[in-house]
């Protein structure tokens, strides 16, 4: 995360993929907390905008931020802004408030948050979550590809995602040509490099390593509460 902080060109694009890489746990906040998609997606891509025209990054404290609680709180100052404007302008236009639910062209529907659907918190920590093990698993997936084993990573890719279906480890022994043993060492060791690659993508958003073991805590819990 620090090499996104300042405006060099370097630091620019450092931040606009930690952005484009979060873009998804941002637009799922926005959308739980009460937008409907087309009025989400445009704030979520003005909120972006807003942050990499102003070096947002420069705002965290040294040595304690933690990209995602930076985000998740930038991004509710953010709608809190946008809240404000849109009521000063009411207000200055001496015109009746509309009710919720009314949309115009220069004022977008303002949706009731569905009571049954997940908190806003909750769904941002599990966009996160989902993009940090996605970012992982390609991550995994060039390193094989460069090692010329994109064949057997394709192959015993289900047992880092969870999606083996009735495809079992002798059915890949089969398919790759290999002794189950063989097999299942594979799998553990691709296992073990999965979740170094989450660490190393989690330590990349943060300043201080010492937190990795309380993110990688949050990524968890966060996927068990999905």
């Amino acid at each position: 995360m620090l090499a996104a902080r300042g405006d060099s060109p370097e630091s620019q694009a450092a931040l606009g993929d930690l952005c484009g890489a979060y873009y998804g746990a941002v637009f799922a906040f926005i959308r739980r907390s009460g937008r409907d998609e087309d009025v989400a997606r445009e704030l979520t891509q003005e909120f972006f905008a807003r942050l990499l025209a102003r070096q947002g990054l420069d705002t965290v404290v040294q040595g304690r931020g933690r990209f995602r609680s930076f985000l998740l709180g930038a991004v509710k100052h953010f709608l809190a802004d946008m809240g404000d404007r849109a009521r000063a302008a009411k207000r200055g236009s001496g015109s009746t408030p509309l009710p919720l639910g009314v949309e115009t062209d220069t004022s977008p529907c303002l949706e009731l948050p569905d009571a049954t659907a997940p908190d806003p918190e909750r769904e941002f920590d599990r966009k996160w979550a989902l993009t940090v093990l996605d970012r992982a698993l390609a991550a995994l997936a060039r390193e094989q590809a460069e090692a010329g084993h994109a064949t057997h990573f394709a192959t015993l890719k289900p047992w880092l995602t969870g999606d083996t279906g009735a495809f079992s480890q002798a059915d890949a022994a089969r398919a790759l040509d290999m002794n189950e043993g063989a097999v299942k060492v594979a799998v553990h060791r691709l296992r073990r490099r999965f979740r170094e690659l989450v660490k190393a993508e989690i330590a990349q958003t943060l300043q201080d390593p010492a937190q990795v073991k309380d993110e990688l805590a949050c990524l968890q819990a966060a996927l068990a509460g999905s």
